[in-house]
């Protein structure tokens, strides 16, 4: 496992990969996220080995990169699948199989049976020209009850309802985007993991959970910094990935407005303060 920084999680916004490494790198962070579009320009422009080469001199390593395909919307999503092994077979070449998307746990025009049957049709094609190229396929499920209970129709939220979507799509590259925070809002525990491989874990978001707050009222997009709070069990759920054998990136996603604040300001400060809270992590979990 490595400690992986995504700038847009701690609300860096519009950083370059330059940007980003630059500060990945001062910080000590070893790995990013990175846009694999913004990855092709400049490769069209510079060559493959030029992009190669920001890694390098930065000293740190391609974390995932973003599903590049809107699947969600009907008139665009097979336009970007055209794009997408030109884009996966870069990501190859830069040395990142991993790529991931989130799934809405909920429904206004679908039932559960409905919507499962179009989640299979729309994802299987993507996970199939991520096979080829080599890539694995992260889908994130989303946790907290109050993300579904003003849809019409309750949706996968869970660890076990992703994994049955994974065999269903069938194309064996597809995992889970496991998020703390998802795992935690769904009711879900540690010992969830014990019923998934490491194979089946595709990138790992860390994330601890405003205290005070009943778990069936958490937000989605209100968290903390990893173990800020305690209210989350990261050093099981960490300790736990470790001995599944996890070797991905782990990114932390706290959704905080503090952070995001500090980030408007002092960009360098925002990502020290995350690495600080994955250096915390570490020790907690007694991974180094």
């Amino acid at each position: 496992m490595f400690k992986n920084l995504s700038p847009g999680a701690i609300g860096l916004r519009g950083a370059s990969l330059a940007e980003s490494l630059d500060l990945a790198g001062k910080t000590g962070f070893s790995g990013i996220d990175f846009n694999i579009r913004e990855a092709a320009e400049l490769a069209d422009a510079r060559g493959v080995e030029h992009v190669r080469d920001l890694f390098a001199t930065a000293g740190v390593r391609p974390g995932q990169w973003g599903l590049p395909v809107a699947w969600r919307q009907d008139d665009r999503w097979k336009t970007d699948l055209e794009e997408l092994p030109r884009l996966a077979k870069l990501g190859r070449e830069l040395g990142c199989t991993r790529t991931a998307t989130f799934m809405p746990p909920a429904s206004d025009e679908r039932d559960y049976a409905a919507n499962f049957a179009w989640h299979v049709e729309r994802f299987r094609p993507i996970a199939q020209v991520l096979r080829d190229q080599g890539c694995q396929f992260g889908i994130e499920f989303i946790g907290p009850k109050t993300s579904r209970t003003r849809h019409a129709y309750e949706f996968i939220y869970t660890l076990g309802g992703l994994m049955e979507l994974a065999n269903a799509i069938g194309t064996g590259n597809v995992g889970v985007l496991l998020d703390a925070w998802h795992l935690y809002t769904s009711g879900g525990s540690v010992e969830d993991l014990d019923r998934i491989s490491a194979r089946d874990v595709v990138v790992v978001h860390v994330n601890d959970a405003p205290a005070g707050i009943p778990r069936d009222e958490q937000i989605d997009n209100v968290r903390a910094l990893p173990v800020e709070t305690g209210v989350i069990d990261l050093r099981s759920f960490m300790r736990k990935l470790d001995q599944l054998g996890y070797d991905g990136p782990v990114t932390p996603e706290p959704f905080s407005k503090r952070l995001v604040d500090l980030a408007s300001v002092d960009p360098l400060g925002a990502v020290r303060a995350a690495k600080d809270s994955m250096d915390a992590l570490w020790k907690v979990a007694s991974l180094e």
